[in-house]
């Protein structure tokens, strides 16, 4: 049923979907108060209050986009994105080392992938919704093009690293919270986050080139635009300071297009089986 509701949503003009999308955020941040203080929290401790109210439309625009991005032609896909600066994958490229591409949830994080992946051989790790329902629709949306998905386990980094070492292209959400042992906590705008430690240790064993992307939606759903930043040099040699570098590129990401970060995820939170921070780990 979810399947055909978004077949035909996805075929819906894009600024329709964006304004549904935004009138759905304001709705949801109004009767759902545990999403209204994490939002409204998270957006204002990061110091970007003042973007509240876009960021409140822009989560909504983030949801009513997916039909589009997932069920939609893979032309009219691509015809939305425009690419500001693909020469810096392609100079990366040219290395042969591969390239780790970081996409935080930021913008339509879900397009980028099928962006790079219809020109690129792209692997991607994945971790299975926890709704059964989006399954189908999300691996579907994920296996467009030349995309591979690893699933995110140990045969899953196996395929990362074997993607990295042909000098082929492999994507990561840098600011999804991983699960107990995968992480460390590390300082995330003003606040300690646990954080991935595999964007730096794929980096060590290969010498990958790190790229962080995202595609900034534009205004009266008029499509997006999508950049790539090259962090220069190696992430660093602990697991903190690569953990910290890459929550500063992705600060520095954020504060282009604060109002549409994810705010209401779940960034800060405790995994199961981790032990909470302290003030020594994130000095």
């Amino acid at each position: 049923m979810l399947v055909i509701l978004f077949r035909l949503l996805a075929r819906l003009p894009l600024p329709v979907l964006h304004a549904i999308g935004a009138i759905l955020g304001w709705l949801v941040y109004l009767l759902t108060p545990s999403y209204r203080r994490r939002l409204k929290n998270n957006i204002e401790a990061a110091g970007f209050g003042e973007h509240l109210s876009s960021a409140i439309s822009e989560a909504g625009k983030n949801v009513m986009e997916l039909p589009f991005v997932w069920c939609a032609d893979p032309q009219r896909v691509a015809s939305s994105v425009r690419i500001e600066n693909w020469e810096v994958v392609e100079a990366a490229l040219q290395t042969g080392r591969g390239v780790v591409f970081l996409t935080p949830h930021l913008g339509c994080f879900e397009i980028t992938a099928q962006v790079v992946g219809a020109q690129k051989p792209l692997t991607v790790l994945y971790r299975p919704p926890h709704k059964a329902a989006l399954k189908p629709l999300i691996e579907g949306a994920r296996a467009r093009g030349k995309l591979k998905l690893a699933p995110a386990n140990l045969s899953g980094v196996r395929m990362l690293l074997k993607a990295l070492r042909q000098g082929q292209l492999i994507g990561l959400l840098p600011d999804q919270v991983p699960q107990n042992g995968e992480g460390i906590w590390a300082p995330f705008f003003g606040r300690p986050a646990y954080t991935m430690t595999l964007p730096g240790k794929l980096q060590q064993m290969t010498g990958a080139v790190v790229i962080i992307t995202f595609a900034e939606r534009l205004p009266h759903g008029k499509g997006y635009v999508m950049r790539m930043v090259e962090l220069p040099g190696a992430l660093g040699e602990s697991a903190l300071t690569q953990a910290t570098a890459a929550n500063a590129a992705m600060e520095h990401m954020i504060a282009q297009c604060p109002a549409q970060y994810f705010w209401s995820y779940h960034r800060y939170k405790v995994p199961d089986g981790v032990a909470p921070p302290n003030e020594q780990e994130t000095d």
